[in-house]
C-alpha cells in the first residue's frame, strides 16, 4: 500500500470513529430511541461524510451492541430492557466499587484537586439545570475515578460495560429523586476522599451504582409495561 493510500485509509477510519462518537451520544441521550432506524442516506447529508464511514460507524456500533443491523430495513437501534440494566449494573457497581477503594489509598493532592474542580462545575450545573452538562461531568467524574485507580484490567473492563451502560445512566437521571439523590453520593464521596477514607468511599460508590441500576431496571420495567 502506497503512503497516500494508507493515509486516506487512517483518514477514513477516523471519520468512522468520529460518526459513531456522534451516534453513541445521541443513542446514550435518547435522541436515538430502541426501534429507531439509522438512514444511511440522512446521516450522510447531515454529517457531510460519505455513506462508507456511516457503514463503518455502524459496523462498530454493532459490536458495542448498541445497534443492531438488519437485512432490508439497515441499522436499528437496540432494545435496553430491564434486566439489561441490573445485568451490568450488578457487575459496573463492584468495578467501581474497587476504583474508588485504590484510588483513595493511593489518593494524591492532584487527583483530589482535580475531583475537586470536576465536583464543582458538577453541581454548578445541576443548581442551573443543565441537565446534559450535569450529565458530561458526572460522567467525567466516574471515569476519571475508574482510569485513575491504577488497574488497567478495572479499566478495560469498566469502559466496554459503560458503552451500552452509560445510556441507562442518562435514562435514570431524569427521575428528579433520584437526580437529588445521587448528587447527595456524590458529595458523600468526596468527604470519604477527603477524610482518606477507602472502605467508605467503596461502600458509597457501590451504592451509588446500584441505585442508579435499580432506578433505571423500574425505568425500564414502567415502560416495557406500558
Amino acid at each position: 500500500m502506497s503512503k497516500a493510500a494508507f493515509s486516506l485509509s487512517r483518514n477514513a477510519k477516523a471519520v468512522a470513529e468520529q460518526v459513531a462518537v456522534t451516534l453513541r451520544d445521541r443513542i446514550i441521550k435518547r435522541e436515538l430511541a430502541p426501534g429507531d432506524r439509522i438512514v444511511e442516506r440522512q446521516l450522510s447529508a447531515e454529517l457531510s461524510v460519505s455513506r462508507t464511514p456511516i457503514r463503518e460507524a455502524l459496523k462498530l456500533l454493532e459490536a458495542d451492541g448498541l445497534v443492531k443491523i438488519m437485512l432490508h430495513r439497515g441499522a436499528v437501534v437496540c432494545d435496553f430492557r430491564s434486566e439489561d440494566a441490573s445485568a451490568l449494573f450488578d457487575v459496573i457497581a463492584v468495578l467501581e466499587s474497587l476504583a474508588a477503594r485504590r484510588l483513595c489509598e493511593t489518593m494524591t493532592a492532584p487527583k483530589l484537586q482535580t475531583l475537586e474542580d470536576l465536583h464543582g462545575q458538577m453541581l454548578e450545573h445541576h443548581a442551573a439545570g443543565r441537565t446534559n452538562d450535569y450529565f458530561d461531568l458526572n460522567s467525567g467524574i466516574h471515569d476519571f475515578i475508574v482510569t485513575s485507580a491504577g488497574n488497567p484490567e478495572l479499566q478495560a473492563t469498566h469502559e466496554k460495560l459503560m458503552i451500552r451502560a452509560r445510556r441507562g445512566r442518562f435514562l435514570a437521571i431524569m427521575k428528579p429523586e433520584r437526580l437529588t439523590q445521587a448528587v447527595e453520593e456524590h458529595d458523600t464521596l468526596m468527604h470519604a476522599f477527603r477524610a482518606g477514607d477507602a472502605d467508605r468511599a467503596a461502600l458509597i460508590w457501590e451504592t451509588h451504582l446500584q441505585h442508579t441500576g435499580e432506578t433505571l431496571a423500574d425505568v425500564l420495567s414502567q415502560s416495557e409495561d406500558s
